[in-house]
């Protein structure tokens, strides 16, 4: 990769690397970061011209050690006015992020809408940025490998730049961790980078934070990730033809809405991917069988990942195809009916105290609790573990019940849609769609962030060419006992 100098103004940037595999656009982000010029400000000569976004490198001669100029006005950074009215554009960018209600953007580095609405989303969980936020710069275990060392902390830094602006962010060096990573997403195609799927780079991503941000030698929080997000099986595989019977147990990150044309809604879709058909030898019958394989929930996380399964392999075409078919999903769903029977006793009681409570229009939380109680609940937790839902972390207010005495319901609150758009799995769009902690809602389509009203959410449900939901994430309803 050659380095150059770029002057701009007063002042000259020696030493900036020009990764020639990536469109110059990927340059331009990068003198953004060192100048705070936005690209389609940036006018930097070369031979020919002006430089384009989509300009092949190989044809401008750039050479190593050449001096390049680039002429652009820098974005203003706005001061605070000493008199009053205050006006939300007058204010410093951290208290316009609370003033805006949400945070920045994302700029498409060539395709990485997969990769900027999957961090949108990952973003909007604050247990996750405080785990993250506590994780070291340095002195990684030594079973965790650099690439993924590297990784949560570009993770962990694109998540504070998020926390901090309104105007857009680049994500240039999470991007090249990601790819270093996992070099499927950094596949090229005619020079340039190819549109990825976004549950995969979701899966890749929260596998990697898993294995960093484990605790091996505490007894507590050994993985935040599983305690956030993971979902524990309880599955029967039973063999009709041998009458052979036994049972597993599988810890996932999402469930699965299988769609077929007896699926309408999300819940019909989940019962679907609850239940699948599996070939595998027979011990007694000395060849292979069909097994039949049930699951139900045998333990809930903080935050319920759904995937609907619209892509597949098509072999006549020896392609990814798109199920278009349009599939409703609520804003509270409760998934009570799929968990095994030792959980649903477990939720029971929750359960009742948040229809109680919800029926006196009291909240969630409520302050007026014995000692007594209290004490039971802590029992309780350490019992229940995961599957209770004790210990998970929530925000309290004074007077309010603490972290560890809020249960699980099986009641869960819409809080984030990942979108694609289009017809096919390798191109299309994706947008990111959050709601915010003053409960509104706000579409990411990359460095666009636009306001969306509650009721259009759930008709991201397919059936047409316009966004539908592929990822959904659900908030647990919790209950204090």
């Amino acid at each position: 990769m050659p380095t150059v100098s770029v002057k701009w103004q007063k002042e000259t940037f020696p030493a900036v690397e020009i990764d020639t595999s990536q469109p110059p656009y990927v340059f331009k982000c990068q003198l953004y970061d060192l100048t705070g010029v936005p690209p389609e400000r940036q006018k930097i000569m070369v031979k020919g011209g002006l430089l384009k976004d989509d300009d092949d490198w190989s044809k401008l001669g750039v050479k190593e050690g050449q001096k390049l100029m680039m002429m652009g006005t820098a974005d203003e950074v706005v001061k605070a006015p000493e008199k009053a009215p205050v006006f939300m554009e007058d204010l410093p960018e951290d208290e316009q992020v609370v003033a805006c209600g949400h945070t920045a953007g994302l700029f498409n580095l060539g395709n990485t809408c997969y990769m900027n609405s999957t961090v949108q989303c990952l973003h909007s969980v604050p247990e996750l940025k405080s785990a993250l936020i506590k994780y070291p710069q340095s002195g990684r275990s030594n079973d965790l490998d650099q690439s993924s060392h590297l990784l949560t902390v570009a993770t962990r830094d694109l998540f504070t730049e998020l926390d901090k602006n309104v105007k857009p962010v680049a994500p240039m060096q999470f991007w090249t961790v990601l790819r270093k990573k996992y070099p499927q997403f950094g596949q090229l195609h005619n020079g340039t980078f190819m549109q990825q799927d976004a549950e995969e780079c979701w899966t890749q991503l929260l596998y990697t934070l898993s294995q960093s941000l484990r605790s091996p030698g505490s007894s507590e929080n050994l993985d935040t990730v599983k305690e956030l997000f993971g979902i524990e099986l309880l599955s029967r595989v039973h063999c009709e033809e041998s009458g052979e019977e036994s049972s597993e147990t599988e810890s996932v990150y999402a469930l699965k809405c299988h769609i077929s044309q007896e699926v309408n809604h999300l819940h019909e879709g989940l019962r679907h991917g609850l239940k699948s058909e599996l070939e595998k030898a027979s011990p007694s019958l000395g060849r292979s069988a069909i097994y039949l394989k049930d699951s139900r929930i045998n333990g809930l996380p903080r935050y319920l990942t759904i995937q609907f399964v619209r892509f597949f392999w098509k072999r006549e075409s020896n392609q990814k195809a798109k199920i278009l078919r349009k599939v409703d999903y609520p804003l509270e769903l409760d998934v009570y009916d799929l968990c095994s029977d030792d959980l649903r006793k477990k939720l029971e009681a929750p359960r009742q105290i948040l229809r109680d409570e919800e029926g006196k229009k009291l909240g969630l939380r409520t302050g007026e609790k014995s000692s007594t109680s209290v004490d039971k609940d802590v029992k309780m937790t350490d019992a229940e573990g995961s599957l209770s839902g004790g210990g998970e972390s929530s925000k309290t207010q004074e007077g309010v019940v603490s972290d560890k005495e809020m249960h699980l319901t099986g009641v869960y609150d819409l809080v984030a849609v990942l979108t694609h758009k289009g017809r096919s799995a390798d191109s299309g769009h994706y947008v990111a769609w959050i709601k915010q902690e003053n409960g509104k809602w706000i579409q990411y389509d990359d460095d666009n962030p636009i306001p969306q009203r509650e009721e259009d959410i759930t008709k991201l449900s397919g059936g047409g060419d316009w966004h539908m939901a592929y990822i959904c994430m659900y908030k647990a309803r919790l209950a204090p006992m």
